[in-house]
């Protein structure tokens, strides 16, 4: 069952949506239902749409990850926002429940990753693992975030993180690296479970407008499980 599209920006040039949690960005091999799929449908129903819609993926967000997910309209659009990410110019800020006590409130990780393909229950997909490794390593790429202690709770802690770098599962490996695997990410070391989810969450997005020129941030609230699960952090970490 496809949950209903939670819109969160729409022109003529991009659409966001709050991605939920469990539900891949984009569609490969397999015939999973897929966000972009869902969003395709969405325009085609909507703007009653003969042929194929044009829909260009200009970044992605892991498939156990909620929330911003900013997809082109267009092609010229779609060139200019993935250089935007590319070139490090778009403000991504995360929330993050990771397991542990984070003591410092507000610090930075910096760590050299390397991305490895393993076996996956899929035959037609690879599965990827990112590691940390040496800085002069084959392959590594250098990863770069910056952190903020919200609230801490019951052995649980809420960051606010804003990557500077963009790998691949940066995030969950780097804070697990650090002793802070992230809320239900037992791929990283995480004990808890979470069902099809993990206790991260792209919560804002700030972008130019591949048109107008203009930022636009786009904000993406917590899926409902947060606000349970999660009661008494966001009771203590709120401003």
């Amino acid at each position: 069952m496809i949950p209903p599209l939670d819109i969160l920006f729409e022109d003529n040039h991009c659409v966001a949506v709050a991605k939920p949690a469990g539900m891949p960005s984009t569609h490969f091999e397999g015939r999973e239902e897929t966000v972009d799929r869902a969003v395709k449908a969405y325009l085609k129903e909507k703007y009653k749409k003969p042929g194929n819609v044009f829909l260009g993926v200009v970044h992605r967000l892991d498939k156990p990850t909620s929330g911003v997910l900013l997809f082109a309209r267009t092609s010229k659009a779609a060139a200019r926002l993935a250089r935007q990410f590319r070139d490090g110019a778009v403000e991504k800020v995360y929330w993050a429940v990771v397991e542990g006590d984070v003591k410092r409130p507000a610090g930075s990780l910096e760590d050299w990753l390397l991305k490895t393909e393993v076996a996956a229950p899929s035959p037609n997909r690879a599965a990827s693992r990112v590691e940390v490794v040496p800085a002069d390593a084959e392959g590594a790429r250098q990863a770069l975030l910056h952190y903020r202690r919200r609230a801490s709770h019951g052995g649980l802690t809420w960051l606010e993180v804003r990557p500077q770098t963009g790998r691949t599962h940066q995030l969950r490996v780097q804070l697990a690296h650090h002793g802070h695997p992230v809320y239900g990410d037992a791929k990283y070391g995480a004990v808890h479970t979470f069902g099809n989810a993990i206790g991260l969450h792209a919560r804002s997005l700030t972008f130019l407008h591949p048109v107008r020129y203009e930022p636009i941030t786009l904000t993406a609230e917590p899926p409902r499980p947060w606000r349970g699960r999660f009661a008494y952090l966001f009771r203590e970490g709120q401003p």
